[in-house]
């Protein structure tokens, strides 16, 4: 899954600054729904993880069964931290 095809699929647009927040929350809610119905382990992460960059992630213990899917979700959340600017 290319980040670029996601925000077209989801958001009909690859660029943030055209997004109203209508069309945010829509293509966020239709990831989500997306999310509950996909089967395949590594779109599932791409699709939590891209959802977490936007604020709408489902609890990573909801979303990933197996213990390595979680603890992937985590460092991936602890990278995201770690590259934000110190406040």
């Amino acid at each position: 899954m290319e980040f670029n095809d996601l925000l077209q699929r989801y958001f009909a647009t690859s660029q943030f600054d055209e997004m109203t927040p209508a069309a945010m929350a829509a293509g966020t809610e239709r990831m989500q729904v997306d999310l509950g119905l996909e089967k395949d382990q590594g779109k599932r992460f791409a699709l939590w993880s891209l959802l977490y960059m936007l604020g709408g992630a489902p609890d990573l213990q909801e979303t990933f069964e197996d213990s390595a899917d979680q603890d992937a979700a985590r460092n991936f959340m602890d990278m995201m931290a770690a590259s934000e600017p110190d406040q």
